[in-house]
């Protein structure tokens, strides 16, 4: 018997018929009394519409982080409620809970909240009373009872964290893709799925843009140790499992994958004064406002009147807030300006192989000169190279950099 924890996407519930043919495999597929919590996100495009609903009210209804999370959370219940009829209906005790119900403790960051703690004893309880658990992916409770969501892919994150409170043998993640690929196969028609995958390279690909996991569902994992199995709701095919050290496939690569984030925008302040203190002006003051930095710039604008400019990229749902924060730390620092550009896009190479092994920039530098795509900003880490190009190239990019590191016999 094994504690098992599976999470379904929201094309997996999409309407009806997906919800009780979930309910079916997840009863075929059971062996000897396996012990069985399912989370599961909202149906379809649901958070979409809930978004849609709310603009009307609002044009910029995030100014509400409580209501907005009152609104999205509401979108998963509906799944848990679905779901559970479903299981009922084939003759299967079963129960749903909402993130709250199933003990799940968060920040006060509405919107993008943390998991802090979980207590899952309710969730115990029912699974010793013979029932599946259907718990709502995406969200948990603040300390006022308040519900709190985890931002987009968080029900990545629920499954994964409640897999490490109840000790479960594994965790799977369903999802309309067969596991986790070289690259996004939308776009690259040659990329190839892998049998395996370690936390550290998969978090590096999630927080680059890959969308299969949320990259905080792969931290809790790695510190919790919890195997996740990437898989296809509509097969029954294998899919990658991520981990801490391979144990199955050739070692010998280069690199592991090309990630794309087209969501991202550059703000550069220009011409601020080079002195101590001023980097930390303006990013504790976006932090404050719980916004994400990537790809961090400085560079001198002028030697003798000794200012420089400040580059960096922010996640495109947060600009607008961004661009308020920045127009005031700007105004303050008597920079000469603040500029924005959206058609922006981030193009990555991420593997282990990478270290020690000199010349990998320049192998991705080179394909894209080949290809006539310019570079804008670079950044890097010890397993990943990032390059900001102009959105309209990002295709193009991906498939020269795929090409590069991953020929064609």
């Amino acid at each position: 018997m094994a504690l098992i924890v599976k999470k379904f996407g929201g094309s997996s519930v999409s309407n009806p018929e997906r919800i009780i043919n979930v309910a079916k495999r997840i009863i075929e597929e059971r062996k000897n009394n396996d012990k069985i919590v399912v989370v599961v996100s909202a149906m379809g495009d649901t958070t979409d519409e809930l978004i849609n609903l709310a603009t009307q009210i609002d044009k910029d209804p995030y100014k509400y982080t409580r209501e907005m999370d009152m609104l999205l959370s509401t979108g998963e219940q509906i799944s848990i409620s679905l779901l559970t009829m479903a299981f009922k209906t084939l003759g299967q005790k079963a129960v749903s809970l909402t993130g709250y119900l199933a003990g799940i403790k968060t920040n006060g960051i509405h919107t993008k909240g943390k998991i802090l703690d979980i207590n899952p004893q309710r969730v115990l309880n029912e699974l010793e009373n013979g029932n599946i658990v259907i718990v709502a992916g995406f969200q948990g409770c603040d300390q006022l009872g308040d519900p709190v969501t985890l931002g987009r892919g968080g029900s990545d994150t629920s499954a994964v964290a409640l897999a490490g409170a109840l000790h479960a043998d594994t965790c799977e993640i369903y999802t309309d893709v067969d596991g986790i690929y070289s690259a996004d196969p939308r776009i690259v028609k040659n990329a190839h799925k892998m049998k395996e995958i370690t936390y550290c390279e998969m978090l590096e690909m999630a927080r680059l843009g890959s969308g299969v996991m949320q990259p905080r569902s792969v931290e809790v994992g790695q510190a919790l140790h919890i195997p996740i199995h990437v898989r296809s709701t509509f097969t029954n095919k294998p899919g990658t499992i991520i981990r801490e050290e391979y144990t199955m496939e050739d070692k010998n690569f280069v690199i592991r994958g090309v990630s794309h984030d087209d969501k991202v925008a550059k703000i550069a302040v220009l011409g601020v004064p080079n002195n101590p203190g001023i980097a930390y002006s303006i990013f504790s003051a976006l932090a404050e406002k719980n916004i994400d930095v990537d790809m961090i710039v400085q560079s001198i604008r002028n030697v003798e009147k000794n200012v420089t400019d400040m580059v960096f990229t922010v996640a495109l749902g947060d600009l607008s807030i961004a661009k308020k924060v920045v127009d005031k730390t700007a105004s303050d620092l008597n920079a000469i300006g603040v500029l924005i550009e959206k058609d922006v896009a981030k193009v990555s190479i991420v593997g282990v192989g990478m270290l020690g092994n000199p010349g990998i920039a320049a192998r991705m530098f080179k394909a894209l000169a080949t290809g006539g795509v310019n570079i804008d900003v670079i950044s890097t880490s010890e397993i990943s190279i990032s390059c900001l190009i102009k959105s309209s190239e990002l295709k193009e990019a991906v498939n020269i950099i795929h090409d590069e590191f991953f020929p064609q016999n």
